[in-house]
C-alpha cells in the first residue's frame, strides 16, 4: 500500500463517522421536536418519547445491518 491509499482510507473512516453522527443528531432533533399539541402536554411528551424510541430502533437496525454486511 502506498501513502495515498492509507491517507484515503483514514479520511474515509473519519468522514463515515462524521456523517453518521450528523444523521444521528438530525434524527434526535426531529424526535425531540414538539408535536404541536400544546393543549395536552402529556400527549405531546408521549408522542415525542415514542419518536425517540423509533429513532433509537432505527439506529440499532442500521448498526445491525452494517454488522451483517461485514460477515
Amino acid at each position: 500500500m502506498n501513502a495515498n491509499q492509507i491517507i484515503s482510507m483514514v479520511i474515509r473512516m473519519f468522514m463515515r463517522k462524521a456523517v453518521n453522527k450528523g444523521i444521528d443528531a438530525g434524527a434526535d432533533l426531529i424526535a425531540r421536536r414538539g408535536g404541536g399539541n400544546e393543549d395536552d402536554p402529556e400527549a405531546a411528551s408521549r408522542q415525542s418519547a415514542s419518536a425517540r424510541n423509533t429513532a433509537k430502533q432505527a439506529r440499532q437496525a442500521m448498526r445491525l445491518g452494517r454488522r451483517m454486511t461485514r460477515l
